[in-house]
Formats: structure tokens, C-alpha cells, sequence
């Protein structure tokens, strides 16, 4: 602390998923104390990350490729029970074991250029000036609402993915599904069971994944994103390039025709949506599947966005300020991907610090 009552750090990590906790891990490994020499700070109200939101229906058995963190691996984990139980049972622990500190909840206001070459983290229990930063805040709070022509004059109930309560809420009711990706498949086939209608509107025809999905095929994906995130584009997630796998629920979907998709409608109605020639149903809810942004609008006085409107990043650190490490962002938004963009990010940081100390 200084003069000024402001918290000096090597390191502030902002956000304790997958992404954040891997990077605290690794920082600890560094010989780095928490609360000494770093600190890790979450807004959500528990351990889990994101996965704690997750709506009820969404069990274990039905995550798709959750990867242990570094460490400590997740094991003996009942299918049945929801994801946000799991998952955030085993953060707790996570943190537990190493004795990482999260400082929760603490909300990360802005993050701007200070003195003597340190960053000021402004939150919600004080300030910090760090050296580095590694910031993991991944993109739950920003869901993506797409605007259209008479969408406030809608009478039913419009809600995203980040708000989805479970199919019970949607019993005997007319539901349209927005999004053609992962969460839109599973929200629509769940609906299905008690909805009275359910209609699929997506941009592009969907694609189907048939086969194994390997470790080739996987390094290809995340080529793709990576190589938006390093011409400073914003990224699209790895599940956009990989298209849907084509498990038994998807297809017993598709033989039902639960999965027949329609185009995007050109406008809303107050009693539901209208396509361009003029074919129209009637609606009691929308449910917009279309995905999230990068939560990173703290950065904005740092800089960092390129004129394509993403962050340039190269390995994890950011181009205009290699101070700021994205972990979590773009190639690394899945859960293994996560893990080693901890381990680089940290990597790359500790040698900082060794630049900054000789």
C-alpha cells in the first residue's frame, strides 16, 4: 500500500473462471504470494465462473469437453446433477487447495495508465496500481441482443441464452429460437417437450459435425479464431468453425422436425415475427441464442481496440500494451484453451517482471 492508499502489485487478474484461475495457479507455481505480490479479483457472487449462471437442465453429462485445471483434476462427477453444481463445487476447491484468495464479489470499473509505468485497477473495494495484468473476464455479462425492426412492440417475453430459466417456464406456450450455435440446439430440443409451438430462425443454415471430433481438427479451429484475434478482429468462438456434433438428441431432433430451420424473419410484430414474403406466426416468446462479446469495456481508456474493432493479441498479450495479457479471448475461450493461455500469459508476465526488477 502506498501513500496514497493505493494497493501496489506485480500482478491483478480479473476474473476467476477457467481462464483466471489457471493464471492464479501458475502465478503461485512463480513463486508470486496472493495478496503479496498478486491478487485475483472476481464481480460473481460465488466460485464458478460463469458456469454458476448456468441454467438448471444443463447437467454435467451434457458439457461438452470441461477440462480439469492445472493441478487438480475433476473426477467422480455425477452426470445428473447441473453443471453449476459441479463445477462450482470444484472451483471452491480449486481455490481452496492453493490458496488463491479471490477477492469476491469486486467489481473492476475502468483500467488506466498510472505513474512510474503501473496500471491503476479501479474496483469496487479500492484501488490498485499493478505492474502487469491478466485479465480473464470472458463474455457472460456481455450477452449480444441483435436489433430488429418493431422488436420493442413485441406484447410476449423476449429473453438470451444468459437469462434462460429451463423448458418449464415454456410449457403451452409458442416459442421462436434465435441461433443456430451449441446453446440454441439445447435450449430448442428441451423446449420442444412442452412448448405448444417452437419455430429455429438462424442467419446461416446450420452445419452438422458428423464423426469423431479430433485433436487435428480442433488445432484447425482454433487456428481460425486465433488468426481473427491477431488481425484484430473481434473473435468468434471455436464452436462457430467447428460446426454442431451430431449426437443422438440432434438427431432424434431432426426426425421429430424439432430442428427445421427457417431464415431469419425481416421484423417483429407485437404478437410475433413476419420473413419478407410475408409468411408470419404468432409467438408468446422469443428466445435470443445468439451469443456474447468480450466483457472487456474496462480497458476502453487503455487503447487497445484496432479499427476492425477487436483487441490485436499475439500469444496472450495484448499488441498496443504488453503490460495486458486476454486470457480466455478468442483461441483460448474454450476450457483447455483457457488453461494453457494461463500458463502463457503467466509465462510472459514473470518475465516482465524480471525485465522491470534488472
Amino acid at each position: 500500500m502506498n501513500n496514497f492508499g493505493i494497493g501496489e502489485l506485480d500482478v491483478a487478474v480479473i476474473g476467476a473462471g477457467q481462464a483466471g484461475l489457471s493464471a492464479a495457479y501458475h502465478l503461485r507455481h512463480a513463486g508470486l504470494e496472493p495478496d503479496r505480490d498478486f491478487v485475483v479479483l472476481d464481480h460473481a457472487p460465488r466460485p464458478g465462473g460463469a458456469w454458476q449462471f448456468r441454467w438448471p437442465s444443463l447437467t454435467y453429462g451434457k458439457v461438452h469437453g470441461m477440462h480439469s485445471l492445472p493441478g487438480m483434476e475433476l473426477t467422480g462427477a455425477d452426470d445428473s446433477r447441473p453443471s453449476s453444481e459441479v463445477i462450482g463445487a470444484y472451483f471452491e476447491a480449486y481455490e481452496r487447495r492453493f490458496g488463491l484468495r479471490v477477492h469476491r464479489p469486486v467489481e473492476v470499473s475502468t483500467v488506466r495508465e498510472g505513474e512510474s509505468g503501473r496500471l491503476i485497477v479501479e474496483t469496487s473495494e479500492g484501488t490498485y496500481a499493478t505492474r502487469a495484468l491478466i485479465n480473464a473476464t470472458g463474455t457472460w455479462d456481455r450477452p449480444f441482443w441483435p436489433r430488429y425492426p418493431g422488436q420493442e412492440t413485441f406484447r410476449g417475453r423476449q429473453l438470451h441464452t444468459a437469462n434462460y430459466p429451463g423448458p418449464e417456464e415454456f410449457t403451452g406456450l409458442r416459442v421462436v429460437v434465435v441461433g443456430g450455435g451449441a446453446s440454441g440446439t439445447q435450449h430448442l430440443i428441451e423446449i420442444a417437450e412442452v412448448a405448444t409451438e417452437t419455430y429455429w430462425v438462424t442467419r446461416r443454415p446450420p452445419v452438422f459435425r458428423e464423426g469423431p471430433f479430433g485433436e487435428e481438427q480442433g488445432r484447425a479451429a482454433v487456428a481460425m479464431v486465433e488468426e481473427r484475434v491477431r488481425r484484430g478482429l473481434p473473435p468468434q468462438s471455436v464452436v462457430s468453425v467447428t460446426g454442431l456434433p451430431l449426437n443422438d438428441a440432434v438427431r432424434h431432433a431432426r426426425e421429430q422436425g424439432v430442428l427445421d430451420r427457417l431464415p431469419m424473419f425481416e421484423r417483429i410484430t407485437p404478437d410475433g415475427v413476419v420473413w419478407p414474403d410475408g409468411h408470419a406466426v404468432e409467438a408468446d416468446v422469443i428466445l435470443w441464442a445468439t451469443g456474447f462479446r468480450a466483457a472487456v469495456d474496462h480497458l476502453a481508456p487503455l487503447r487497445l481496440r484496432e479499427p476492425g474493432g477487436g483487441i490485436r493479441v499475439e500469444d496472450t498479450r495484448a499488441v498496443r500494451d504488453p503490460r495486458v495479457h486476454l486470457v480466455g479471448y478468442g483461441p483460448s475461450a474454450s476450457t483447455i484453451g483457457a488453461n494453457r493461455a494461463g500458463r502463457a500469459a503467466v509465462r510472459s508476465v514473470t518475465r516482465l517482471l524480471a525485465g522491470v526488477r534488472a
